[in-house]
């Protein structure tokens, strides 16, 4: 017989509600050397200076061995590091993670598990440590799962699909010299809100796969699309576009997504934003849909199939993106580096509160402040982007002009210019506002500021890269008062100050209902 059940025991209402101040120790992920110590004061027998209580009282026991520090996280080997160890990990590195059965980071690039073709194109490119969410999101694509990264901009996000999705490619085979298998199409597919995303992104990506010889083709508007063609007609491991070329491509049979197994839809929120909806969902429709994992968590995945992998990275998670993730991914990874949409802490911001016939000697003044650095400057149209280049030239200084009123050649030429320094100052849209990886650029100056917060974040990202500090001046009037709130709030979680005329103003303490969380760019 079973032991008997043991009997209630009935709980006083005034028990029900009281606190418990108990925890467990394991629970404690701070050093050692933060933690207050447990043992007892000395007793001096009155001659102490509390009560007879001597706090800084030691006693010198000469038999007593000289404690050893416990070890951390970052001494331990990896197979010796507890599940507390890992939450130290994250709290350190602001990781929050979400989904079952995660595989666990690495803190190295030694620990990291990729092949050697890859590890060594690491070391090539410089890379000395992996960044947060490289640590994070790499070895849960390794394992094939669909991940979801959120992330601060100039985090090193396409590193962190560019290594999984190569190394996905090298346990297939080979593609160069099969013609029966370069007619299936490509192996992987990265999609990209704008050009000079997708040219930045088939740049890295040729780097690191510069031990395999892989071709990488990308595919945007403003250059010839039949050249483009016979590129992909002749073959190539990975395609990176836009979400509109791609399409394009795929509606003349200049490919086909047949077995087309990795996709990576980058800065998604953006390509919504953009109006790309349709042509994401074309593009993720051409790809045969018996390649997808069961949706359900527990469904049984059979051994010799290989079954799509998709990574999702967005700074935000508007409705439009979390429905394109429920339907094209499954029981993904979500991995988020510190609070999505939040500004670089090594940016410092400095807002200046102003009439618009202020602007140019504000302008001047901040170029003339940070002279020894390149700059970034945005506008928020054409006419405003011709304006300000031909007063900033006058100055006698090289400037370069980039919006979507160029042709894909000049555009070209002004980002390659300024990232030779061929350049001191670039004078853009938001057409800059992402893809524009420029580590010495020392200063961003909002000339006209953007109408929603979540472009002011990337703007400004453009500085404070790869570890290094930066300073943002935003010229702001009141004609920009539908951003005073979050401006107001972005200042503060940053531990920025906030000018006195902003934070007294009726609209900075107050959110309009009706406003649109996302504002909306036709300039791209």
């Amino acid at each position: 017989m079973g032991a008997a059940p043991k009997p209630k025991v009935a709980v006083k209402a005034s028990e029900k509600m009281r606190f418990n101040m108990s925890w467990e120790a394991a629970d404690d992920t701070s050093a050692p050397e933060q933690r207050v110590s447990g043992a007892a004061p000395a007793l001096l027998f009155g001659r102490g200076r509390l009560g007879g209580v001597e706090r800084g009282e030691k006693r010198y026991d000469a038999k007593a061995k000289p404690a050893t520090p416990a070890l951390t996280w970052q001494d331990k080997p990896l197979d010796a590091l507890t599940e507390r160890d890992w939450r130290a990990f994250r709290e350190q590195h602001a990781i929050s993670v979400r989904g079952g059965a995660l595989p666990k980071p690495f803190r190295s690039w030694l620990e990291a598990p990729l092949p050697p073709q890859l590890l060594q194109a690491v070391a090539r490119v410089g890379y000395a440590k992996p960044s947060p969410i490289q640590m994070a999101a790499i070895p849960c694509g390794l394992a094939g799962r669909d991940v979801i990264g959120v992330a601060e901009t100039g985090s090193g996000k396409t590193c962190a699909f560019v290594l999984p999705l190569l190394a996905y490619i090298m346990a297939l085979p080979p593609m160069a010299g099969n013609e029966a298998v370069e007619a299936l199409g490509p192996y992987g597919l990265v999609l990209s809100p704008t050009r000079e995303l997708a040219q930045q992104t088939e740049a890295e990506t040729s780097k690191f796969a510069h031990f395999l010889n892989y071709r990488v083709v990308s595919i945007v508007g403003g250059q010839s699309i039949e050249e483009q063609g016979f590129k992909l007609r002749q073959g190539c491991e990975i395609i990176i576009g836009t979400p509109g070329r791609v399409q394009d491509c795929l509606e003349r049979r200049y490919t086909v997504l047949n077995q087309c197994n990795f996709v990576v839809l980058d800065e998604a929120d953006r390509m919504i934003d953009y109006g790309f909806e349709p042509q994401v969902v074309a593009v993720l429709e051409s790809m045969p849909s018996t390649n997808l994992k069961p949706a359900e968590e527990d469904g049984v995945l059979e051994a010799d199939k290989v079954y799509r992998t998709t990574f999702m990275f967005s700074a935000t998670m508007p409705p439009v993106v979390e429905r394109l993730a429920r339907t094209y991914m499954r029981n993904p990874c979500t991995v988020t580096i510190g609070s999505a949409g939040k500004a670089a802490d090594l940016i410092q911001q400095i807002v200046l509160m102003c009439r618009t016939d202020d602007k140019p000697a504000l302008l001047e003044q901040q170029l003339n402040r940070y002279s020894d650095t390149q700059a970034i400057v945005f506008v928020n149209s054409h006419k405003v982007c011709d304006y300000v280049s031909k007063m900033v030239e006058k100055s006698g200084r090289s400037i370069c002009v980039l919006h979507g009123g160029k042709t894909q050649d000049a555009r070209e030429a002004s980002i390659e210019g300024f990232r030779a320094k061929k350049f001191r100052v670039l004078i853009a849209t938001d057409v800059a506002g992402r893809g524009i990886d420029v580590p010495d650029v020392g200063l961003v100056v909002n000339y006209q500021m953007p109408s929603a917060i979540e472009p002011y974040t990337h703007r400004i990202g453009r500085t404070g890269r790869a570890g290094r500090k930066g300073v943002a001046v935003s010229l702001v009037t009141n004609e920009d008062q539908d951003l005073f709130f979050e401006l107001r709030n972005t200042l503060l979680d940053s531990g920025n100050a906030v000018p006195a005329e902003l934070d007294r103003h009726p609209a900075a303490r107050s959110k309009k209902a009706d406003k649109e969380k996302f504002g909306r760019n036709i300039d791209a």
